[in-house]
């Protein structure tokens, strides 16, 4: 895989390939975010970026064998802000 070219749902950073993209209100495919976060054109998750981020840990140490819970905290704690759903206007 080439991270170059990598898509990562701009809501909790996972890796995006054809059958993770989220779905536009029409039913079409939202190329910003995953379906497990966006749904025929809404969030599902209405939390904080923190409450994503403490749902995120346990995959990202799971996804990263060796990677300690709090590694993956401080490495999306430092990403997070730089998605589109949690970047700063």
């Amino acid at each position: 895989m080439n991270l170059m070219n990598q898509a990562f749902c701009q809501c909790c950073g996972m890796p995006m390939t054809d059958e993770f993209y989220g779905t536009n209100a029409g039913g079409g495919r939202n190329e910003d975010y995953c379906k497990y976060c966006f749904k025929d054109g809404a969030f599902t998750f209405q939390g904080s970026m923190e409450e994503m981020i403490q749902l995120c840990v346990p995959h990202m140490t799971a996804a990263n064998p060796g990677m300690s819970e709090e590694e993956a905290r401080q490495r999306m704690q430092a990403w997070f802000p730089t998605l589109k759903r949690w970047k700063k206007q």
